[in-house]
């Protein structure tokens, strides 16, 4: 899996994920078999997450909703022009 802070492609960002959920626009979570955790990450654009956490089953909804469901809209912002593509975005940026 990648690198917490790596921007990676959304299919591999999915790959072998047994679960995964857009519970907030643009926050994507993901499990992890190989490593027995949750990906976090942030949807840049169409094709692109930064990811962003790893947590834990027991502490992952506390995360999602404290941490990084405030951030997601300024995350996207300071990757607006780091190769992104927001189109899906680019209204809640404004």
């Amino acid at each position: 899996m990648a690198e917490i802070g790596q921007i990676i492609s959304k299919p591999e960002f999915m790959n072998n994920a047994d679960y995964s959920k857009e519970q907030y626009e643009g926050l994507i979570v993901s499990s992890d078999l190989q490593q027995g955790c949750y990906n976090i990450g942030v949807q840049l654009g169409e094709n692109q997450v930064l990811v962003v956490d790893q947590s834990t089953e027991a502490d992952v909804r506390e995360k999602i909703i404290n941490t990084w469901a405030p951030q997601i809209q300024e995350i996207q912002r300071q990757h607006r022009g780091v190769n992104t593509d927001l189109q899906n975005y680019t209204s809640q940026l404004s």
